[in-house]
């Protein structure tokens, strides 16, 4: 059993929980109602739910992962998945950092939900 992989998996589940609540009060609900054209409004709607479908799958491809005690099997999985999620982290530390906000950080904290899956499973690939 790959503990980290089992961490980064439950870490990453919970990722996906709070994305799919929080996000659509928090973003798809107010998305929905702005006045932003249809089509653009549309497809955003869609990237939400493309970014949810991904966490979910992220999440368990890890859980999958972890039983496994062959990192060298599991490896290009987990390498990817690491990638994927500081990726993410990158995304939102950019944006979040370019705006000019006061306590920045703190603004769009999604970074702090997405760092921890990533080094989780960089520990489990290791």
């Amino acid at each position: 059993m790959n503990g980290w992989f089992l961490a980064a998996g439950l870490t990453a589940s919970g990722v996906a929980a709070v994305h799919i609540a929080a996000g659509h009060r928090d973003v798809v609900r107010p998305l929905l109602s702005c006045g932003l054209a249809d089509e653009p409004r549309r497809v955003l709607h869609v990237v939400w739910h493309m970014v949810s479908v991904d966490l979910v799958l992220s999440a368990a491809a890890l859980l999958y992962l972890a039983p496994a005690d062959d990192t060298s099997a599991t490896g290009p999985v987990a390498w990817f998945v690491a990638a994927h999620f500081v990726a993410y982290t990158a995304a939102f530390l950019v944006v979040t950092l370019s705006v000019g906000w006061p306590r920045p950080l703190l603004r769009l904290p999604q970074w702090m939900l997405l760092l921890p899956v990533a080094v989780l499973t960089v520990a489990g690939a290791v």
